[in-house]
């Protein structure tokens, strides 16, 4: 074993530490296309992950036991089996989604399952190098105290670089094969110095492994992906679903759920219904009378493309991701130029502009099934409240499932208490048991005119406000909750559907 300077294990300990965490920044993005991206989904990814870093750390505290030389022979294999895991992650991804999610009902379950046949062995072999690091700068140190405390460091501040390299550079820049593939290379350099310093390296099985690493790093990188854009907050892509080639009619999935269907041909037409019902809702409450709209979210733009067909009136998009900008314009038709758009979170937006005053402010943003959190308080709703013009309208999508109906009882319970009126509409139809289930909650200082509606989704489709009776029934029978911006608990009230 050489006679190895501390400032090069510091060195080695912090890149294997910020390789691990891109990992688990990456894996986020990675299980999103699957299974969405939600509170379930990253805490299945922090416990897998942190499970292999545990059992990793305890089998190179055995290894950290044995003779110097060997101990970091063993960690160099360990960091090539890190390389090959990491590089077959998505893989696995692709090829077990299905028969993993198939087995078994609870998405908790099957999230979980999923997580840990992808990302529990690339995080088994990163957290061996550590103790056996830390051994070595221990006993080859002067101050014993001091070159542990620096390897405690090191191992901290790699996590802190890996974690903000994945969310700031990586992911945006390269995507996340080729972020694996960067990670996977690492591992084979950290792999090749633990084998340089062990000098019991065995040149031709070494190469041979090394050789394999790259093979698989660059199968990965060629492979598909589920996203044809991968952004800094969404992995997205456009799905052509028109039966007829000249008339082109497009889907916009973002991460596994669909996020708006547009016509290049029927650009008044929704395809959805929760996109009938915000639409169709708004422009009743305003009569035909021009109007002023802000967006809380862009999506596929299919309904401010429809209000610049029908020339409404000035349209405001607050759209987090520019990203899902540019693909609107690409591949849904809309033009840019037709409303103000801003690149940045709506609350933010509404916050910034306290002299702007908007006849109907539209809430269609979404992180997997649920509102963002700090969507749904009622400071949120006393903001929009006071940057309504007067006789203005908030509506907004809200999906529950018809066996809960509890996140659906908590938004309704917090608009009421900023707004004096609030509706819950809906299909009308028998809904079938535990379905998921799209509302649109209109909200303003009076009630409307109609509780029904017929709308085109694209098929002609009823709509009614549900009754007072049975609003009043849901909220007795759920208790709702206030949300705030101190407890706004959605993830817990979708459940784990």
């Amino acid at each position: 074993m050489r006679n190895t300077p501390l400032w090069l294990l510091v060195f080695l300990q912090a890149a294997v530490s910020a390789a691990s965490l891109i990992v688990e920044i990456v894996a986020g993005r990675m299980l999103a296309p699957y299974v969405g991206m939600s509170l379930y989904t990253w805490t299945a990814i922090i416990a897998v992950v942190l499970a292999g870093f545990s059992a990793g750390h305890w089998l190179g505290g055995r290894w950290a036991e044995r003779p110097a030389a060997r101990a970091m022979t063993l960690t160099g294999w360990a960091l090539l089996a890190a390389a090959i895991t990491t590089a077959l992650a998505g893989m696995l991804l692709r090829l077990g989604a299905g028969p993993v999610l198939s087995l078994t009902d609870n998405p908790l379950w099957s999230i979980t399952l999923l997580c840990t046949l992808a990302f529990f062995a690339p995080s088994f072999f990163a957290g061996v190098p550590a103790p056996v690091l830390a051994q070595i700068a221990v006993t080859r140190a002067e101050q014993s105290g001091r070159a542990l405390g620096a390897m405690f460091a090191a191992g901290a501040i790699g996590a802190i670089a890996g974690t903000l390299l994945a969310g700031f550079l990586f992911i945006a820049w390269l995507g996340s094969a080729l972020t694996m593939v960067t990670v996977a290379l690492a591992y084979v350099l950290g792999a090749v110095l633990c084998f340089h310093l062990a000098r019991g390296l065995v040149r031709l099985p070494v190469a041979a492994v090394a050789a394999l690493t790259l093979g698989l790093c660059s199968y990965s990188a060629t492979q598909p992906t589920p996203c044809d854009s991968e952004s800094r907050y969404f992995c997205i892509r456009t799905e052509s679903i028109g039966a007829d080639p000249n008339s082109p009619v497009h889907l916009m999935v973002i991460d596994h759920l669909a996020h708006g269907i547009s016509a290049r041909d029927l650009p008044r037409v929704m395809f959805t219904d929760f996109a009938a019902m915000l639409d169709g809702l708004a422009r009743m409450r305003m009569g035909e009378r021009p109007f002023s709209a802000f967006f809380v979210g862009g999506g596929s733009f299919s309904i401010p493309r429809a209000w610049a067909d029908r020339g409404t009136g000035p349209l405001t998009v607050a759209e987090i991701d520019p990203e899902v900008t540019r693909i609107a314009a690409r591949d849904f038709w809309f033009d840019p130029e037709t409303a103000t758009i801003l690149t940045q979170d709506a609350r933010r937006a509404l916050l910034s502009r306290p002299m702007a005053r908007y006849d109907v402010i539209v809430g269609d943003a979404f992180t997997d099934i649920a509102v963002p959190s700090h969507l749904i308080t009622q400071e949120f709703f006393e903001l929009v409240r006071d940057r309504l013009n007067t006789g203005g309208v908030y509506v907004m999508n809200v999906i529950d499932f018809e066996d809960r109906l509890e996140a659906l009882a908590a938004v309704h319970a917090t608009l009421a208490t900023v707004f004096p009126k609030v509706e819950i509409w809906t299909e009308q139809r028998q809904p079938q048991p535990g379905q998921r289930m799209v509302f649109v909650l209109v909200a303003s200082g009076a009630q409307s005119p109609v509780d029904s509606i017929t709308l085109p989704a694209p098929d002609p489709t009823t709509y009614g406000a549900l009754g007072r009776g049975f609003t009043e029934g849901l909220l007795a029978r759920k208790k709702p909750l206030i949300l705030t911006d101190d407890y706004a608990p959605i993830d817990r009230l979708l459940g784990p559907g």
